[in-house]
């Protein structure tokens, strides 16, 4: 006799999938007005098809063309978000949806907030004793050509300069030189005001994703990115097939081990749910992981890692999709307060 879906278990990872009628009706937000505008209406569509595919009643919901009151009216109980960037992963969208009262997938409002914020989150992680590549952060104040040809003295050369509420590597350069330093920055600024200033770390890159929460929080398989020389671009990222992507990494064990334990604590001190992703650099040198950043939105397209990580742990994108939708909720679900006499 076969076993319904829905009653699959996924035993190395603790994963029982929903019966897909119990979910009710979903919205997946995608799009928005963020700067990865197009990557997530990518990863949307992906996310859609695959729930559809399992017999959810998922509806596609753009909150930069329709209003978030109208989910009431369409009968939304639960939203995927498959939205990157500014007003879908900071925590501005989370807590729209929690004073409407439907319950979304990921971290909630504080845990999305800091992680959309590399400064903030580098702030927490180092409170934490958690590796992560020393930085400059330069207000909008701090921008003036003086300080800023200062800033290789302080974290040496080559260094990155970002901005530090972007993700898909937009608005990102790898600075050779005190020359390009000001081009660098005014790159960056033109996509946020504040601007972040790192150290470089040479070697391999990698990416670990995890599932859960808490001390119930699992960490999946590390990806290790093999980009061609041009470098992991935004276009080599979602629109071409250069990068290697290896799942199992290839990584010793230890090392393995090592990166996965890291991401674990990294999540845990953010506080994020759900999912998420972290994106680190393994020093060629001494083979320590540095902390980049904590994805709570991770990318659902066609080249995106976490159905990579997934996939390699038994896990099918479907199966995914379902699997996150099942564990949507509302910040205001961890506690009931008692309200005042």
């Amino acid at each position: 006799m076969t076993t319904p879906d829905h009653l699959l278990v996924h035993a190395a990872m603790n994963i029982t999938l929903p019966d897909p009628a119990s979910l009710g009706k979903v919205a997946v937000l995608m799009g928005g007005n963020s700067a990865e505008r197009q990557i997530s209406l990518l990863s949307g569509n992906g996310v859609l098809g695959a729930l559809q595919s399992q017999g959810v009643d998922a509806v596609a919901f753009d909150p930069s063309e329709r209003g978030l009151h109208e989910l009431k009216s369409l009968g939304v109980q639960r939203c995927f978000v498959a939205l990157h960037g500014r007003h879908g992963e900071d925590g501005t969208l989370q807590g729209a949806l929690e004073l409407l009262g439907i319950p979304y997938t990921g971290s909630g409002v504080m845990a999305s907030a800091i992680a959309m914020d590399k400064v903030m989150t580098k702030r927490v992680w180092l409170a934490e004793g958690l590796p992560t590549p020393r930085f400059v952060h330069l207000s909008p104040s701090q921008q003036a050509r003086e300080r800023v040809r200062l800033v290789p003295d302080d974290l040496g050369l080559p260094l990155i300069v970002k901005p530090p509420r972007e993700g898909s590597s937009i608005g990102v350069t790898k600075v050779a030189g005190y020359s390009q330093m000001q081009a660098a920055v005014e790159l960056s600024a033109r996509y946020d005001p504040d601007v972040l200033c790192e150290e470089f770390i040479a070697g391999d890159e990698v990416t670990c994703p995890v599932l859960g929460e808490g001390d119930n929080a699992i960490a999946l398989p590390v990806v290790r990115i093999v980009p061609p020389e041009a470098g992991y671009d935004y276009q080599n990222k979602y629109f071409t097939d250069a990068v290697n992507y290896l799942c199992p990494s290839g990584l010793p064990a230890d090392e393995e081990a090592a990166i996965q334990a890291v991401v674990l604590a990294a999540y845990r001190a953010l506080g994020c749910r759900g999912w998420g992703r972290a994106d680190l650099m393994l020093r060629a040198s001494d083979r320590k992981p540095y902390l980049l950043e904590m994805n709570t939105s991770p990318g659902m397209t066609g080249h995106s890692l976490v159905p990579i990580s997934a996939r390699a742990a038994g896990l099918s994108y479907e199966h995914l999709c379902l699997h996150l939708l099942a564990g949507a909720r509302l910040d205001s679900d961890r506690t009931t307060p008692t309200p005042p006499a």
